[in-house]
């Protein structure tokens, strides 16, 4: 009998603290993420109508690349990152990605995110700079899920590409490249300091 594995759904790692030059560009982030918490009235005023646990540019800042050199700096590698992962699932070379959105994310505690896919992008993904010991893991679903129907669960020991969730536990320096239509969400964060990351979409 032969077993041949079909539609796989592909996460990509990519280390950026291995970088020599990731210190540098670590505090330089975490300075610009700070800086736009305090100044982005209108990022503020989203979070309070939304009720979202701490800060987030998602809804009020859309160039985050020319407002600071690091954020330029990190579209630079994300973009390398970005075409190496579309390389790896065959995409179409022909229809070259681009950097649609870049925003930041400092989830307080015993904040989560619910799940959700990124619609109309091609890849998703999110960088960690500070993540506090309980923080929060990122919980990626089985897309297969609502079609199950009557399939039993899998074995407590079966291997990770068989399990319905897979949860992953988020450090500085870290990001994770999934495409867009992969449900995902962020655990509550049940540290003491706040989860600071940034995500990104590709169209």
């Amino acid at each position: 009998m032969t077993t041949r594995a079909l539609f796989p759904t592909l996460l990509f790692e990519a280390d950026l603290a291995t970088s020599q030059t990731w210190g540098t560009l670590l505090d330089d982030l975490l300075a610009a993420v700070s800086m736009l918490a305090e100044e982005d009235k209108a990022g503020q005023a989203w979070c309070k109508t939304n009720r979202y646990p701490g800060y987030t540019s998602y809804a009020s800042l859309n160039d985050l690349p020319t407002r600071a050199s690091a954020f330029a700096e990190l579209k630079r590698r994300l973009d390398r990152e970005a075409a190496s992962f579309a390389r790896a699932l065959h995409l179409d070379p022909a229809r070259r990605l681009k950097l649609d959105s870049l925003w930041v994310n400092v989830l307080q505690p015993k904040g989560s995110h619910s799940g959700h896919i990124h619609p109309q992008s091609v890849i998703s993904g999110t960088l960690y700079l500070a993540t506090p010991k309980g923080s929060g893991a990122l919980k990626l679903e089985d897309p297969r899920l609502p079609l199950m129907m009557a399939a039993p669960p899998p074995a407590p020991d079966a291997p990770e590409a068989f399990r319905r969730f897979v949860y992953l536990e988020p450090r500085p320096g870290l990001a994770y490249l999934w495409e867009s239509w992969l449900r995902h969400e962020v655990i509550a964060n049940t540290a003491k300091a706040a989860r600071i990351s940034i995500s990104f979409n590709y169209a």
